[in-house]
């Protein structure tokens, strides 16, 4: 449910993360089946059909294989931190500061990380090892961004 119908149905709608102004990621030919399934809210990972290596972001080309053909996983969303690093300085007017950026180990993957926000975790509280799961910003009716909360399994 966009957030547009979660307004319509009565549902709270999130703040955003960022103030509005924000850049926002432009689709290409290779990363727009990863942003068509953000907008669904279900996070993917790019395979190659020729060996299974798993990457993110994608590419036109296998790093294990070089081969050239691929499809798309669904993936749990779930995932644990790998690293991470605290925000302290702002990137835009308005940001509420500190925040953190994380690097995820995604579960079911093969090894694939994504570089996301960690939301609903005070920065103090983040730590490597921390399970974490996916939750989607709708930014409008056709993006949605990805970003992981401490898990709640």
């Amino acid at each position: 449910m966009h957030a547009v119908e979660r307004a319509l149905a009565g549902a709270p709608m999130s703040e955003r993360f960022f103030p509005d102004g924000m850049p926002q990621p432009l689709a290409d030919a290779i990363s727009l089946p990863f942003w068509q399934a953000a907008a669904e809210h279900r996070l993917v990972a790019q395979r190659c059909t020729g060996c299974g290596h798993m990457r993110l972001p994608p590419a036109p080309i296998c790093p294990a294989c070089r081969s050239t053909a691929s499809d798309w996983k669904t993936l749990s969303g779930r995932g644990e931190v790998y690293t991470y690093t605290i925000v302290h300085r702002p990137l835009a007017a308005g940001q509420r500061l500190p925040f953190a950026i994380a690097v995820i180990a995604l579960e079911g993957a093969g090894g694939v990380r994504m570089i996301s926000n960690l939301v609903q975790v005070e920065p103090e509280d983040v730590a490597i090892g921390m399970s974490v799961e996916v939750i989607f910003e709708d930014m409008s009716l056709d993006l949605a961004l990805p970003r992981f909360r401490p898990s709640r399994r």
